[in-house]
């Protein structure tokens, strides 16, 4: 099957890189893929306009107002997508969800229904309404097997909801690629610039030598076991989790400080702002509440353009998350670190006992427990080897490439069956 117009419908403009591999499949294949985005720039719109693929604006933002230009938005949106005469209708995040559903009532196209992440599902509310409103999507597309297992509960048939990761591209996020490319970049360089990157007679710097580099740019002891958590900082919502904080900042800096006590040489890196105001807000409530400014153990760096180098630079990857997808441990694995994970969502399915360490969601004291267990490792030098496991399952369970070809399949499937409608 070729030739299917495809729309995505999504809300964000500073994210959603992980659709990109798919969008690719799917062009690969001869079909025409467009991205409905609100209107405004951002990385996302940059990066598919450089990639050639077709943005087109949304007349609705996808915020659900009671007022008249909701209305008036969602009904710009069901012409647009009317007018586009589209095969294939895809979305991803809730809110676009359910304007996809509302506007595409009466078309005769394909919905299918992405989830990455199922905080939206962990809502009573929520789950209360999707128990119905799933029946709208010709497929939902779940990002875990928990998410999977979540929609059954709300009666779901399997075949209605399969499981399919998006996955990591994890030929870039490796050590040995990302050695190569600094290695190329020394390489490139002559005379003075060169005599500083690299010692003398070496053909470029070694992963060991990165290490190094980075740990003394941000003033950590070469020795120390360092601990990395990559997660933006989300605004606490009022439907979930009682109001907090969904990835698990407020557990981990607690648990961090009583594991620091007792092991001195041990540095913590957080890396991420907050997602959005509000998220920007809640992060500087924790620096305060947990005394990060004042605390020489910890590093926050609210965003960085190129992660893996910190990836390079730890010990090992933390991710104590009330609610998640796969999440940081898939990139933090494919880069060769271990990880603690907590049990919450599809991160368990991510971790298992040869690469890591799964705690209870929500709590501390496992937490701490598990940094205890990982540290004595590191200082049996044994660690490594939970990290090598990490790697091989990354590549065998959750690259991109395979993982976009089973997308790609199921939304011809999808059209598929429309056509025979």
């Amino acid at each position: 099957m070729a030739g299917l117009r495809i729309a995505i419908l999504f809300k964000h403009r500073q994210s959603g890189r992980w659709m990109l591999p798919q969008i690719e499949e799917l062009r690969r294949r001869g079909h025409q893929v467009m991205v409905v985005l609100p209107p405004g720039p951002g990385p996302l719109p940059t990066e598919l306009n450089r990639r050639g693929i077709d943005v087109v604006e949304s007349p609705f933002d996808f915020r659900f107002r009671p007022n008249l230009a909701t209305l008036r938005g969602l009904w710009h949106l069901r012409r647009l997508l009317r007018d586009l005469r589209l095969d294939i209708l895809k979305y991803h995040l809730y809110a676009p969800a359910l304007a996809a559903r509302f506007t595409s009532v009466g078309l005769r196209l394909g919905r299918v229904h992405v989830v990455v992440g199922p905080l939206f599902l962990e809502s009573r509310l929520i789950r209360t309404v999707e128990r119905w409103l799933w029946r709208a999507d010709d497929v939902v597309i779940c990002g875990t097997e928990y998410t999977s297992r979540q929609y059954g509960a709300l009666g779901a048939p399997p075949e209605h909801r399969p499981a399919t990761t998006p996955g990591i591209d994890t030929g870039h996020f490796s050590r040995r690629r990302y050695v190569a490319e600094q290695r190329h970049v020394a390489n490139r360089r002559t005379g003075a610039e060169r005599d500083h990157a690299v010692e003398p007679g070496s053909d470029g710097p070694t992963a060991e030598e990165l290490r190094a580099k980075i740990r003394a740019e941000l003033g950590v002891a070469q020795d120390a076991f360092v601990v990395i958590m990559v997660a933006y900082v989300y605004a606490p919502k009022r439907l979930t989790y009682n109001g907090r904080g969904i990835k698990g900042h407020d557990l981990l800096l607690p648990a961090w400080q009583s594991f620091h006590a007792r092991h001195p040489n041990s540095h913590l890196l957080l890396i991420g702002g907050g997602f959005s105001p509000p998220g920007e807000t809640h992060r500087r409530d924790l620096v305060r509440r947990f005394g990060v400014d004042t605390d020489p153990s910890v590093t926050w760096l609210e965003s960085v353009t190129e992660v893996r180098p910190y990836y390079n630079a730890a010990d090992l990857s933390v991710s104590p998350s009330l609610s998640e997808g796969h999440g940081a441990p898939v990139e933090a694995g494919s880069m060769g670190l271990p990880s603690i994970v907590s049990d919450a969502g599809g991160l368990p399915e991510v971790v298992d006992e040869a690469s890591g360490w799964v705690v209870p969601a929500g709590e501390v004291a496992p937490l701490e427990a598990a940094l205890v267990a990982a540290y004595r490792e590191f200082e049996a030098g044994e660690l490594t080897r939970r990290g090598d496991a990490a790697r091989e399952r990354m590549v065998k369970f959750f690259d991109h490439g395979p993982a976009a070809e089973r997308i790609a399949d199921i939304v011809e499937r999808t059209a598929a069956g429309v056509r025979t409608r």
